[in-house]
């Protein structure tokens, strides 16, 4: 039985195996969970677009949130990474149920804090975050347990890393060891490259402490795909697969960003791929974090390269992506919260998740600039046109209202369109078409958003 907190006495859930469906039933005069999602960004508004439609959620707040999330949620001002401040919320606002959003207060202990003063929250504890948090501590868990990834050495010492890309030659991937909001890793194509990103981070210290410690690692050939399974410490439930887009502009061309849009299902991961996934990367990772006595419970993001030798892990993050998490709570069919919770009751063994068959294209809307200086306060417009068409859900990344109410951005990624499709081609026409009616000049977005799976897919499935 999933554990619910002090309202189990009149919230009656009963779990009754269907099929594939875990069925839900709830107390028509009980009362419901009261949720408190912690981040600001499209990732948050979709969970919580999700959370809000879960018959088990009573009341739903948002720190801090933002304009979008608004019109789901009650934003209360407490930055993501104050966790003082979101613990003292949590406890004094009855919160049965914490969702936590981005990996900084991962990393920095939230859901630690929050299990000591009483108060059940998904996602990893500081030890397991270091899976995101060190991208060296994630290189060095693989290597002890023959998970397969891409060979690396880690440095401190320029001259060192230098001499080494020097030996290894280009292409070589230069990566930031600590947290870099998606934006430490430079795929050099030459050795001038990659000594220029050596001292960017090492030298320079462009992402503070987070480029103390460098890894080098060799460049993977293939596709490059997100993998996603909420874990409970010992089970593994994947979820949708999904693609993202990293770098700035059409082409895979500029640099890093924290992703331009997303598309669910990935053509390249089929069910057989996924299996190998699960059997080789994340079940050893699960089982592998538990023997280093640092279970793992919450959402595992694998970054994969799909090459000639099957998978390979590139990296893992500790929480949902952004933008995939907006596409897979598009298409996800069942309701998120118990899911949630029973990843950190330790109770996913005989659960289950159905999926919608329509595919979903997210594409980002970002300030010109990003992911460099850009201006922040600029109005958007055309959001009630754009949100009319089918099959359309605009999620908020960055915006804020002014003092007149106006619509305004507010971050460098700003708003995620999505759409879904009966297929990929259906979704991203979908997107596009409620892109071209938001009124927002400062903004610019990818326009090739999903070509991977447009080329992949026969015309008659586009």
């Amino acid at each position: 039985m999933v554990s619910l907190s002090k309202h189990e006495p009149v919230l009656l859930l009963i779990l009754r195996q269907a099929q594939d469906e875990v069925v839900f039933q709830v107390a028509k005069d009980g009362a419901g969970m009261r949720v408190l999602v912690v981040g600001s960004g499209g990732r948050e508004h979709a969970l919580c677009w999700a959370l809000a439609a879960s018959p088990l959620c009573d009341k739903l707040y948002c720190a801090p949130g933002n304009a979008g999330i608004a019109g789901e949620a009650e934003c209360v001002p407490v930055a993501a990474d104050d966790i003082q401040g979101l613990v003292r919320f949590a406890t004094g606002n009855a919160i049965d149920f914490v969702v936590v959003g981005p990996e900084v207060p991962l990393v920095k202990g939230l859901v630690d804090r929050l299990e000591e003063a009483g108060i059940k929250a998904f996602g990893p504890s500081e030890r397991a975050a270091a899976l995101e948090g060190s991208k060296s501590f994630m290189k060095e868990l693989c290597a002890k347990y023959a998970i397969p990834t891409a060979a690396f050495r880690r440095f401190t010492d320029p001259a060192d890393a230098r001499r080494y890309v020097r030996e290894a030659g280009a292409p070589i991937v230069v990566k930031a060891d600590g947290l870099a909001a998606g934006k430490g890793v430079v795929v050099a194509q030459s050795l001038e490259e990659a000594e220029a990103a050596i001292d960017d981070m090492l030298v320079q210290r462009s992402f503070g402490e987070a480029g103390g410690e460098i890894v080098i690692e060799e460049f993977l050939e293939g596709e490059e795909v997100s993998f996603f399974a909420l874990v409970d410490g010992t089970h593994a439930l994947p979820l949708a697969s999904a693609q993202d887009h990293k770098t700035a502009y059409d082409g895979d061309k500029g640099p890093n960003t924290g992703g331009m849009g997303a598309y669910s299902p990935a053509p390249v991961l089929d069910e057989i791929l996924a299996d190998r996934v699960m059997a080789e990367i994340v079940e050893p990772t699960v089982k592998a974090m538990a023997a280093e006595g640092r279970p793992f419970k919450g959402v595992l993001f694998a970054g994969l390269m799909i090459g000639p030798k099957g998978p390979r892990l590139l990296e893992y993050n500790v929480r949902f992506g952004d933008p995939e998490a907006q596409v897979l709570c598009l298409r996800l069919m069942s309701d998120l919260l118990p899911a949630l919770v029973a990843a950190r009751d330790g109770q996913l063994g005989n659960f289950h998740l159905r999926w919608k068959p329509e595919a979903a294209v997210a594409v980002v809307m970002a300030a010109k600039g990003y992911p460099g200086p850009y201006r922040k306060g600029t109005p958007i417009g055309g959001l009630d046109r754009a949100q009319k068409l089918a099959g359309v859900y605009v999620f908020h990344a960055g915006t804020a209202r002014d003092a007149t109410g106006q619509l305004t951005a507010n971050g460098g990624r700003v708003l995620g369109v999505n759409a879904l499709g009966s297929s990929i081609g259906e979704a991203r026409a979908r997107a596009y078409a409620a892109v071209d009616l938001v009124d927002w000049p400062d903004g610019f977005c990818r326009r090739d958003i999903a070509w991977r799976a447009m080329a992949r897919l026969a015309p008659g499935r586009r």
